[in-house]
């Protein structure tokens, strides 16, 4: 049966190689998608970028023969723009008023397909949650862009607790690894050893190269500057956070569970106390929560104030608690010492960032390809972190499971040298705990 794929810009906003991903499929953009995206070519923001991407390919494609007629692509599939309210016979679509609107428009194509190709199924692809709901009172079959959606991250965290029996715990206790005949995990899950039937005595591990076998980790009781772990899965993200061989650790977490903080005096542990790296890097995206307040006065620094004051809390925190501890480990000038580095990850393409430690904040605001730019950019001796909620979303391009911040979880979740912590206890207050659940 013939499958005709329909389009919306912003499908193509956020894959510009969305065309591609419909095997065996007629695809078809409206003439109006095209316009949409040309709208976009002089951003110079991620949207920009793909704006002028896909135009590119579509360009390339044209050496195949015309667009308008239908062309032969990837995947035993045709692709065709159309260009006028006529599809296949000269009285279809005529008359049809569409408003000017894109969405309207791709509805009225839609509509005009399914009485031409009665035998065939014509689904409108469209990331607008709206028009899903338009082309449903339509009659229209509609669905989102899923090619790039990743498992939810909750259900995913990381480490696992099992249950066995006392002589395996003691040899975990020792110090010496622990083979698991029923379990097989992914290279650094941690794995919390109970015996059965009771809390204690355990042992915190972490899972190596062989899946079944686990290694006890370190207790951290100190914690870093000042910073100590309030619970099991706290206790698992800073191992993973002080661990130089582990050089991607994705953290992720509702408010208030302590990603940001444990990221960043994990960092100024390596970097002040251990000096296994150059600098603390921290990059936040510059994205707001509710209504934006417009351009801000002042140079770089004080424009970027208000974004980066969550990590200026933090780390002022970090060093009362520096303070306190008999082992203080921090300058006093910590804000202004060369070796701390906050800035908004707007800054950060082009870059090649070598021995430093990494940490990116709110990196559920990013797309799958803004991550994977990230990724790119970081050079020898460089650790990096990610920290994000993905229920907590300002980016109107990405939702809880097409964020770059769920979509490396899932891509690199076998990878030997990254580690991801799901953070489920909020620690911040009592009254935080309470509105993150209920609120």
């Amino acid at each position: 049966m013939q499958k005709n794929i329909i389009l919306d810009t912003n499908v193509l906003l956020h894959d510009p190689k969305a065309i591609f991903n419909f095997p065996d499929s007629h695809v078809i953009i409206p003439i109006e998608v095209i316009e949409e995206i040309d709208s976009f070519k002089r951003d110079m923001t991620e949207l920009g970028r793909n704006s002028r991407s896909i135009a590119q390919i579509l360009d390339g494609l044209r050496a195949k023969g015309k667009l308008g007629e239908g062309i032969q692509i990837e995947n035993n599939s045709t692709l065709r723009v159309i260009c006028d309210l006529r599809l296949t016979s000269p009285g279809a679509g005529r008359g049809r008023d569409h408003g000017g609107k894109p969405e309207n428009r791709i509805l009225a194509i839609a509509l005009d397909l399914q009485k031409e190709q009665p035998d065939a199924t014509t689904t409108v692809v469209t990331k607008n949650v709206n028009l899903r709901l338009k082309a449903d009172a339509l009659n229209v079959q509609a669905q989102d862009y899923d090619v790039d959606r990743s498992p939810d991250a909750d259900v995913y965290t990381g480490w696992h607790t099992l249950e066995t029996d006392a002589d395996t715990i003691a040899q975990a206790q020792k110090g010496l690894p622990v083979d698991l005949p029923d379990f097989r995990g992914l290279p650094n899950e941690y794995v919390l050893l109970k015996t059965k039937g009771s809390e204690k005595p355990c042992a915190l591990t972490r899972v190596g190269k062989i899946p079944n076998r686990v290694y006890p980790i370190a207790e951290h009781k100190n914690g870093a500057a000042g910073i100590k772990p309030l619970n099991l899965e706290q206790t698992f993200a800073l191992d993973a956070l002080l661990d130089d061989k582990i050089k991607l650790v994705t953290i992720a977490g509702k408010a208030g569970t302590g990603k940001t903080l444990l990221a960043i005096a994990a960092g100024l542990r390596k970097v002040f106390s251990e000096d296994q790296y150059h600098r603390l890097l921290v990059f936040r995206p510059t994205m707001p929560v509710g209504r934006d307040i417009g351009f801000l006065p002042g140079d770089i620094k004080e424009k970027m104030a208000p974004w980066m004051q969550p990590i200026y809390d933090a780390l002022e925190l970090i060093r009362e608690q520096d303070k306190r501890s008999p082992t203080r480990m921090l300058p006093q000038d910590i804000l202004e010492c060369e070796e701390i580095s906050i800035e908004p990850l707007t800054f950060i393409r082009g870059r090649s960032i070598p021995h430093q430690y990494i940490i990116i904040d709110e990196a559920q605001n990013l797309t799958p390809l803004e991550v994977k730019t990230v990724i790119t950019r970081v050079g020898n001796g460089t650790k990096i972190v990610l920290t994000g909620d993905p229920h907590q979303i300002d980016n109107p391009y990405v939702d809880a499971l097409s964020n770059g911040l769920v979509y490396l979880i899932n891509r690199l979740r076998s990878s030997p040298i990254s580690a991801h912590i799901g953070l489920r206890k909020g620690e911040r207050s009592e009254l935080a705990e309470t509105a993150a659940n209920l609120l």
